[in-house]
């Protein structure tokens, strides 16, 4: 008899993204005249660079003659991204990681959704909360979160590790032992970071506890403060728990061409002495094809001198916005978190209304799309998460619409 995975009957309504796509639907219906300011979906806006349009037009051209066109890429990706990839990103910060422990992908959320196909079902599992969403969904498509409780609003198998202004958004580690722990920082949706010292004693945490560490590493490149570290693996003893997720998406504007990449440790391995490098070298291999030769060839032109500034350029834009609404938001008496490593902030909501009734009003009196704090999990309610992934101009006239608000 033919059944669906019954995991999938237990995803809770619409993706958080979806709901506000139908909400901001509803709105423009009724009223079309309204030019709205969207500061919720974190979308980049600003359009390629000049060293990545210029590779692509190059690999293009490439893919037009008999001698230089190619066709599916290697399992792992090409070995010119890979070891551009190992010197530039690991190497100059002293991390030991090897062109060949190095899988390129499609994204950082293709690969943190697929991550959850390699591990047993009865593995437990750490979120901090609040939290992007594909950390929880793709453990519940795997039967790993349990049931849903409506009165807590979290997972009765899932650890739920709250990372709030209470605890300065640094998740306490329970005594209780944890298989896999997924951990951003940046973080996506608080824009706020982990010191070093920090994350080092998340790593010591899953050393002695044998644990994974799933750590998302996508906004790296929006650290401005000199303690926090861009990647895991500055941390003592991270290549025996730790595996990291990275994108192209944030900091060279990859939303549209799709490249990411995922470093897995050779010593990494489970309980029983496998080595997951393996084990996803071969899930890669079968069920992937890999990432086109002309994205992989823009990536690699992100490392370039002339990319590398190109880059900055894009981080410095972005992060403009940021200081706009961190300060604007609180010059009119807001609570703000976030906005100086990462391009988000999160905003403490009026006293007396929920996150979701903050986002209604912002949309209907204000016109200004926002993210309700609540679809990152129970820690985020009372809070909206805004982005700095537009124009100053939009930013600044959102600032004015929020002010005239009261």
């Amino acid at each position: 008899m033919l059944r669906v995975n019954e995991n999938y009957l237990k995803l809770r309504g619409s993706y958080l993204f979806s709901e506000i796509a139908k909400r901001v639907a509803a709105f423009k219906d009724s009223h079309p005249e309204a030019r709205l300011v969207r500061l919720g979906i974190g979308d980049v806006t600003r359009p390629l660079t000049k060293s990545i349009i210029s590779s692509l037009h190059h690999s293009v051209d490439e893919m037009a003659q008999e001698e230089t066109f190619r066709g599916y890429a290697p399992d792992l990706g090409y070995a010119f991204l890979r070891e551009t990839i190992a010197q530039e990103v690991y190497a100059k910060r002293r991390c030991e990681i090897a062109a060949d422990e190095i899988f390129v992908s499609d994204g950082a959320k293709s690969d943190l959704g697929n991550l959850a196909e390699i591990f047993a079902e009865s593995c437990r599992v750490a979120i901090t909360d609040p939290v992007y969403p594909v950390y929880v969904d793709s453990n519940v498509m795997a039967g790993r979160a349990g049931s849903f409780n409506e009165s807590t609003s979290q997972w009765d198998r899932l650890t739920y590790l709250p990372t709030t202004a209470e605890n300065s958004f640094v998740p306490a580690l329970p005594d209780t032992e944890l298989d896999l722990i997924y951990i951003c920082s940046p973080n996506n949706p608080t824009g706020t970071a982990l010191r070093l010292a920090e994350l080092q004693q998340i790593v010591d945490y899953a050393i002695a506890h044998h644990s994974v560490i799933l750590f998302d590493a996508a906004y790296e490149a929006y650290i401005s403060e000199s303690d926090i570290p861009h990647s895991i693996y500055e941390c003592q003893g991270a290549r025996q728990c730790a595996i990291e997720v990275r994108s192209f998406s944030k900091n060279a504007g990859f939303t549209g061409l799709r490249l990411g990449y995922t470093v897995i440790p050779k010593e990494l391995k489970d309980a029983e002495g496998h080595s997951i490098h393996a084990i996803w070298a071969r899930r890669h291999g079968t069920k992937y094809n890999g990432a086109p030769y002309l994205v992989q060839r823009a990536g690699q032109a992100v490392y370039s001198p002339e990319g590398q500034q190109e880059v900055q350029e894009l981080v410095s834009y972005y992060m403009h916005n940021a200081k706009l609404i961190r300060e604007g938001l609180s010059h009119c008496g807001y609570t703000v978190y976030g906005g100086v490593n990462a391009p988000y902030i999160w905003l403490k909501v009026p006293e007396g209304l929920s996150s979701w009734a903050f986002f209604d009003r912002l949309l209907h009196e204000a016109q200004v799309v926002g993210t309700p704090g609540l679809g990152f999990g129970p820690s985020g309610e009372g809070y909206l998460r805004l982005t700095a992934f537009s124009t100053p101009e939009n930013t600044e006239e959102a600032l004015k619409r929020i002010a005239a608000m009261g």
